[in-house]
């Protein structure tokens, strides 16, 4: 017979509940013991394995967050990107939580494309594999995690046997992340999960501001500088991370921002879009930034790092960076961090409406190209002629270049919307070296993405 509880009772029910969880979760903990223990430590199988998908660096944060749980309970457990699970290790597994993001439209980050394309067409014999299901994404997207909701049919569809049912996250909203850490703590047999925190939110004082793109017929784009407030030192980050501020007028969904500078400027730069709706009201985060903050105020902001979109093993390859209006601010992050280390190995494609008005960092990027910073640099200025051209355009008019630039072991960084040039630029990378390369370069890291 279904199992209900009388609201009368609702206390005195919700505590057996949560006694009879305990316990079923203290005998699983016990039981996976014995069981790693009659395998061997380190043995195929032995453990809890956390595989994260992530686009922006979140869910690996949370994979952390997960790791360290289950390590400070006692328990085997080990942390991968979900790209590289392979078949047999999937095989192997027993236990296996997945927390993966969904990028753009309902598509697989790309730390997860080699698993989307391996795996994800064929039906694996899982009725073994025990899993949890962690799926983070955006409700403004139509396809709302997408990508979660599309890996857990296919483990379904395997046989594979859900520990508790798929937790779908909404920007980072806090009681599904709370639903989330409340199963981790039942799985590691704990009575809660310690307190994991991001690094705070801090004052950070808004010291200048000003519009890139004045006359422009499209949104306006505003600079932004920000330092510690009150004489605090400037924490460390590296080109391509992110910066999140949280708006007033919505302190629960903080914003990303990708970061425009480097530690060596002093300063953290944004580059900020001002949005509005069909009404004409601005954006809560962005009319905030870009008109109600006044200069010597003070924002709540953090920096996150972004390990997808940084150089990491690419510092020494020459690069070919490739965005469109504020997908500038990632792009000017790897340009400053090039020019202080003096490589001038760099190709920029950048793409806006008029070079009269949305020519953005037009000066700085002039004194790059003179100085032998900038070797080669195309602009899709699309309002400019009869014909609009795109960035994808300029991709595919100079494929022989680029393909001579990738053999040459050149990496390719794109910055900027999703919804257009993103997966525009991406289709043209599918054109120019086919799907294998493409893929060959997504799985190396010489083809990454900070698209939003």
């Amino acid at each position: 017979m279904p199992f209900s509880i009388d609201p009368a009772r609702g206390l005195a029910a919700a505590g057996v509940l949560a006694a009879y969880a305990g316990l079923c979760a203290g005998v699983w903990r016990r039981e996976r013991r014995r069981q790693a223990a009659r395998r061997g430590s380190g043995g195929a199988g032995a453990g809890l394995l956390v595989a994260y998908a992530s686009q922006t660096g979140f869910a690996e944060e949370l994979a952390g967050e997960a790791l360290a749980v289950f390590t400070a309970a006692g328990l085997a457990a080990e942390i991968c990107p979900l790209g590289e699970v392979d078949r047999q290790r999937l095989l192997r597994s027993r236990q296996v939580l997945f927390i993966v993001a969904t990028a753009g439209e309902g598509d697989p980050p790309d730390n997860a494309l080699q698993f989307a394309r391996s795996l994800l067409g064929q039906r694996l014999p899982l009725g073994d594999l025990h899993y949890g299901l962690l799926a983070l994404g955006d409700s403004d997207y139509r396809q709302f995690c997408g990508f979660g909701r599309l890996l857990g049919r296919w483990l379904e569809a395997c046989g594979a046997t859900p520990l508790f049912a798929p937790i779908e996250v909404d920007r980072a909203a806090p009681a599904a992340l709370a639903s989330w850490r409340q199963q981790l703590a039942h799985l590691a047999g704990t009575a809660d999960v310690p307190d994991w925190q991001a690094p705070a939110f801090a004052d950070w004082q808004l010291l200048a501001r000003r519009q890139l793109n004045p006359g422009s017929t499209g949104a306006p784009l505003f600079h932004l500088e920000f330092a510690p407030a009150g004489g605090q030192p400037l924490p460390d980050w590296q080109a391509g991370d992110l910066a999140q501020v949280l708006a007033p007028g919505d302190p629960s969904r903080p914003r990303d921002y990708s970061l425009a500078s480097i530690p060596g400027d002093g300063r953290v730069h944004l580059l900020v879009r001002l949005q509005r709706d069909a009404d004409g009201r601005s954006g809560i985060a962005s009319g905030w930034l870009c008109e109600q903050l006044v200069p010597g105020q003070c924002a709540a902001l953090r920096l996150r790092p972004h390990r997808n979109f940084r150089l990491g093993d690419n510092a020494g390859r020459p690069l070919i960076l490739i965005g469109s209006g504020s997908g500038m601010a990632g792009l000017r992050a790897h340009l400053r961090a090039r020019a202080a280390a003096g490589d001038g190995r760099n190709w920029l494609i950048f793409g806006e409406r008029n070079a009269a008005t949305d020519f953005l960092y037009r000066d700085e990027i002039a004194a790059w190209q003179q100085a032998d910073l900038i070797v080669r640099a195309d602009f899709a200025f699309s309002r400019d002629q009869s014909e609009k051209i795109y960035v994808q355009d300029c991709l595919l008019r100079a494929a022989d270049s680029l393909r001579d630039w990738v053999a040459g072991g050149a990496a390719i960084y794109v910055c900027g919307s999703a919804r257009g040039m993103g997966a525009a630029v991406d289709a043209a990378m599918t054109t120019i070296f086919g799907a294998e390369q493409r893929a060959v370069l997504l799985g190396e890291g010489r083809y990454r993405r900070d698209i939003y």
